[in-house]
């Protein structure tokens, strides 16, 4: 590990797959991607909206234990990358860290079939006035890892200093996160309005959500990154698309896509 950048590698991995949210159905996922889609030696990358927080700490090791089986029978490897949906507390690369499943902090790098990845975690929830709402939300946990609906401290960091940690180091040329660049589809969220009228900054807010994700492009681009593919969830839909040479993925719910 790199004092400012956790970089993961997986030399034995031959393939590169992406998927969308899971909302906690971690077990579907491995089902779909062992059973369903018959992958082998594969690096599996969730773009956020994992299901971190939503139980007791001791359910997360459970799942593990009940896919750890499957996932080294096939040889799979599973990282998850936070979304917005899920407890940051869960993303320091120690709370979920084995061999075949780890949570990692934003700004790590994955390496794996000649592939440099770079994940950023993060987004707005737009029904997070109700989430603050709920008799189930603690403002002040007494264990930060105990079950809740809604983190404040969910949105995208742009954080410069780890950016100039990496270029240091290595040229990325993939990027999985949990929002996307404000170029990219959705250019309209459809559901903001109905809930703009009780968050008057939720306009705003997510427009700086996105502006990280520009933030974060165009400095990858003005260092000369390697740039040629972007993944990300967080819209419940699909869209693929080139734009000036580099392949965005926006992937629906448990949509699986491989890095070609």
């Amino acid at each position: 590990m790199n004092d400012i950048t956790d970089i993961y590698e997986f030399n034995e991995a031959k393939h590169i797959v992406v998927s969308g949210d899971i909302h906690g159905n971690f077990t579907q996922l491995v089902f779909k991607a062992c059973v369903s889609k018959r992958l082998t030696d594969t690096l599996i990358i969730v773009a956020g909206d994992c299901g971190f927080g939503f139980q007791k700490p001791g359910y997360f090791d459970n799942q593990y234990m009940r896919c750890s089986t499957k996932l080294a029978k096939y040889n799979n490897w599973i990282v998850f990358v936070r979304g917005n949906h899920d407890n940051p507390a869960y993303f320091d690369g120690e709370q979920v860290n084995y061999e075949r499943w780890k949570a990692i902090p934003d700004y790590s790098i994955l390496k794996a079939c000649g592939h440099t990845i770079l994940c950023v975690g993060g987004a707005v929830t737009l029904e997070r006035t109700w989430r603050e709402s709920s008799k189930y939300h603690h403002f002040r946990p007494v264990n930060p890892l105990q079950p809740d609906l809604y983190w404040p401290e969910e949105n995208p960091v742009y954080d410069e200093a780890k950016l100039d940690s990496i270029s240091e180091i290595c040229k990325i040329d993939t990027v999985v996160t949990h929002t996307a660049p404000s170029f990219c589809e959705p250019k309209t969220k459809r559901s903001l309005a109905d809930w703009t009228a009780e968050d008057p900054l939720l306009p705003a807010d997510v427009v700086k959500e996105r502006q990280v994700m520009d933030d974060l492009h165009n400095w990858l681009i003005a260092h000369n990154h390697l740039l040629k593919q972007w993944f990300y969830g967080h819209f419940h839909q699909p869209w693929h698309s080139e734009i000036d040479g580099i392949k965005y993925n926006m992937l629906d719910c448990l949509e699986l896509r491989e890095r070609i």
